[in-house]
């Protein structure tokens, strides 16, 4: 049991997840490498319905993501996303090689 602002809550606290790396794919999709050692894949697509994302649709301000503070940002820092929603929203990827 932990307790934050006077609330109880169950179990341990999770970890703080941070974005330590990004890589633009195709799609609006991102791979991005976490804290926790793992790599996800995000589908940024359904972000460009919100008036906040609109400016992602340009391919250029899309591409040119980059971290700041533990998370994906654009636009010179004025359009960022939190680093749950990306972990939380996003899907294992799996690494392959054929040969």
């Amino acid at each position: 049991m932990y307790i934050i602002n006077g609330i109880a809550y169950a179990g341990e606290p999770a970890g703080i997840i941070k974005v330590q790396s990004v890589k633009v794919m195709p799609d609006y999709c991102l791979l991005l490498t976490f804290s926790t050692g793992e790599k996800r894949i995000f589908d940024a697509y359904d972000l460009l319905q919100y008036p906040a994302y609109k400016p992602l649709i340009n391919k250029e301000i899309f591409n040119n993501a980059y971290i700041e503070g533990g998370t994906v940002v654009w636009n010179n820092g004025d359009i960022d996303i939190a680093p749950e929603t990306l972990y939380y929203k996003s899907f294992k990827y799996e690494e392959s090689c054929s040969g």
